[in-house]
């Protein structure tokens, strides 16, 4: 399911898609931030497998928090598709580089008694090296198109409805929405060389 490299967990599975219908999206020039508050256990993680065509083995998970979902361009006028997603789950908080057009989903765990508030630290680097993460995660045009005035713009919206989602969510809807079998949203055409989740 996965292979572990110097503080990078690579899946040979795509994330579990974000569920529009429980998602908040600001736009910021070229980028779309989603903020989600999410629930992942077991069922969840196996009704994504079905979805994926995935056969191998599915980890045990049982987490939740507030997730922020980066959607971009992968070219000028192109249907936005995810790259980066920040999981500041309660208890494995955790990155995401996502390149559907290479089909890799690279996972970096945080340590929050080094790095605090996995929230607050996902902020700051939206707020400070969106650009180049965007970069590390396979788009280098969509990288040098982020504007930090639209960034800056967008993120105290951002940051109430994280902390709105983070206190305030329906843990039944959100599960039911994710388990629904929602068509993934963001997910480009496989001719296309990529999807996103």
């Amino acid at each position: 399911m996965h292979e572990f490299d110097r503080g990078v967990t690579k899946y040979d599975i795509m994330p579990i898609p974000p569920v529009e219908a429980h998602s908040e999206l600001f736009e910021a020039g070229p980028v779309t931030i989603w903020v989600e508050y999410r629930l992942l256990d077991e069922a969840i993680a196996a009704a994504h497998t079905v979805t994926e065509g995935y056969d191998g083995d599915v980890e045990t998970i049982n987490d939740r928090g507030v997730s922020l979902h980066v959607f971009g361009e992968p070219s000028p006028g192109a249907e936005r598709i995810e790259f980066l997603r920040f999981d500041c789950f309660d208890e494995d908080p955790h990155y995401h580089y996502v390149s559907y057009a290479q089909q890799t989903n690279e996972m970096v765990h945080l340590e929050p008694a080094a790095m605090g508030d996995p929230l607050e630290w996902a902020m700051d680097r939206i707020r400070t090296r969106l650009a180049q993460m965007l970069a590390r995660a396979g788009n280098e045009g969509l990288a040098s198109r982020v504007v930090s005035r639209e960034i800056e713009a967008v993120l105290p919206k951002v940051a109430e409805a994280a902390y709105r989602a983070r206190f305030a969510h329906d843990d039944a809807a959100i599960h039911a929405g994710a388990m629904a079998g929602a068509a993934p949203v963001g997910k480009a055409a496989s001719n296309a060389g990529g999807a996103a989740s």
